[in-house]
């Protein structure tokens, strides 16, 4: 069964790949939605998928690529958002 989540990544998460990264597993894991940079330092993630496939990309959201620090992950359940594919804003 699809679910949706908005997920948010705090820490040093930006300039350090981590959109790319976070578009590459998401491709891998079959999850839709997109990623971006917020002004605050943090990104901000909407995604769906299979509940399974969606837990695995936010686990995966707590580690991100090598060169990141996640310090903090917050994460809502939402009703699936339709997107067709993931990209990054």
């Amino acid at each position: 069964m699809k679910k949706g989540a908005i997920i948010k990544v705090y820490g040093r998460v930006q300039g350090v790949g981590f959109r790319y990264y976070t578009q590459k597993k998401a491709i891998e894991l079959g999850i839709k939605g997109f990623v971006q940079n917020k002004p605050d330092g943090s990104v901000y993630i909407e995604a769906e998928g299979e509940e399974e496939d969606l837990d695995k990309f936010i686990l995966w959201c707590n580690e991100g690529p090598a060169w990141a620090r996640v310090t903090n992950v917050q994460v809502q359940k939402t009703p699936v958002f339709g997107y067709d594919d993931f990209t990054i804003k």
